[in-house]
């Protein structure tokens, strides 16, 4: 059975910052993701802080918004997709600093 976004973003994402928290040190910037279709929704990381990364909703300024469906961003967080190919195939879309996109393996793992 698959994770939801929701389940990857406060269960997975939230307890691999708190397991690893020199990953956000190192980061040290801001994530918007907008999820569309069916369990889609909006949910910020802010790598800015110590603690409590994940953001149900907006944040302010992120200095990077990824745009895709909440099935591909599934799809990709479970190693089912890949994320270079994902943008190529205008899957994952991207605003702003592309070099931070980079580092989302490091967030996401699989």
């Amino acid at each position: 059975m698959s994770l939801t976004p929701q389940q990857i973003f406060e269960d997975r994402i939230a307890s691999r910052l708190k397991e690893n928290p020199d990953v956000a040190e190192k980061i040290n910037s801001t994530y918007q993701f907008e999820l569309t279709g069916d369990g889609g929704g909006s949910w910020g990381i802010d790598l800015t802080k110590k603690a409590d990364h994940i953001v149900s909703g907006n944040i302010a300024e992120p200095k990077v918004t990824i745009t895709m469906t909440a099935k591909d961003f599934v799809d990709l967080v479970e190693g089912r997709l890949n994320g270079q190919m994902a943008f190529m195939q205008g899957k994952l879309k991207l605003k702003g600093d592309m070099s931070l996109a980079l580092k989302l393996q490091q967030i996401l793992g699989n």
